[in-house]
């Protein structure tokens, strides 16, 4: 892809997370060229100017490559209008009713699109990862919080105020544990990398990482009691999400994806319990892993200024080569 002069074409993609913001110069044929990793500032306006400083550096960073920046992408967790780019609210950033997308273009000096991270994830896992050629699947990461983007028919489900697969917040445990959100027993009170950790010093053992703690299972009694508890009301979230949708496959991502079949070999078991009277669907680990929200950021830039066509001649070894 280039212009008239011959000048090859790229976008920006930022993968914009609660404690970091990735961000990447993509070219045409899908590669990396160049990324950057910056930590995510507490404060919503603080997060705002960082994020555009770190587009207009990615944007000047392309430019002395030689590439022409053609679109941007910003991917972010929270409530999202993907028309407009407006951010209707996102917890753990300090933002309601930002508009993002706006902001961002005037800042860079291009179009920036806006998208969920986890619908992102979902396209790049369809496209070139776990869910090619699945048409019907969840996708759900599994991170501090825990959030889904759930596919129909190859087309992703928005909702219609734009906050469809809020599996975190489905209520899975009766009057269970209180949650930020308000509600009383949601999935990711016990299932996420902040309800593990805190579910596990509560029971008096000690502050860790959730990582930590999956790597005592088998070895300390606390941390088995917990992991149980976060498998258990993991396999009724999707058990729910299973009898709506009927999907063939779930993709699981996030930093406890990575817990291997600590995770996968007692959830798929809970989850066949669980669903008494017809077969699970089919339970992966996403193969991008942590370049999913950066490849779905750069399709969502190439296709906001029409150039799809571009997006569908990757390859996924060539994707990820960077």
């Amino acid at each position: 892809m280039s212009d008239s002069e011959g000048v090859a074409s790229a976008v920006l993609a930022v993968d914009l997370g609660g404690t970091t913001m990735k961000g990447a110069v993509v070219d045409a044929a899908g590669r990396t060229v160049h990324e950057e990793a910056w930590p995510t500032p507490t404060g919503g306006e603080l997060v705002i100017r960082v994020l555009g400083d770190l587009l207009v550096a990615l944007r000047a960073r392309g430019e002395r490559l030689g590439l022409r920046i053609v679109a941007g992408s910003v991917v972010s967790p929270g409530t999202i209008d993907d028309a407009t780019g407006m951010i209707g609210y996102a917890s753990n950033l300090g933002w309601r009713d930002v508009p993002l997308a706006s902001l961002m273009a005037e800042r860079v000096g291009v179009p920036v699109v806006i998208g969920h991270d986890v619908r992102a994830a979902g396209l790049a896992e369809q496209r070139l990862g776990a869910a090619s050629g699945v048409e019907d699947f969840v996708q759900v990461s599994i991170g501090t919080g825990v959030a889904a983007a759930l596919f129909d028919s190859g087309t992703v489900a928005l909702g219609a105020t734009r906050s469809a697969g809020e599996l975190g917040h489905i209520p899975v445990i009766p009057d269970g544990e209180l949650c930020t959100c308000g509600q009383r027993g949601c999935l990711e009170v016990y299932m996420s990398g902040a309800g593990l950790a805190r579910r596990y010093a509560a029971r008096g053992g000690d502050v860790l990482q959730a990582e930590r703690i999956v790597a005592r299972l088998g070895s300390d009694p606390i941390a088995d009691a917990v992991w149980a508890d976060a498998v258990h009301a993991l396999a009724l979230g999707l058990t729910t999400v299973t009898l709506l949708l009927d999907p063939a496959l779930v993709v699981l991502g996030g930093g406890l994806s990575r817990a291997g079949d600590s995770l996968l070999a007692p959830l798929r078991v809970a989850l066949d319990d669980q669903l008494a009277w017809r077969s699970a669907p089919r339970i992966a680990v996403s193969t991008l892993g942590s370049d999913a929200g950066r490849i779905g950021a750069s399709v969502l830039a190439f296709r906001s200024v029409g150039r799809d066509d571009v997006v569908s001649g990757w390859q996924r070894e060539g994707v990820l080569a960077g």
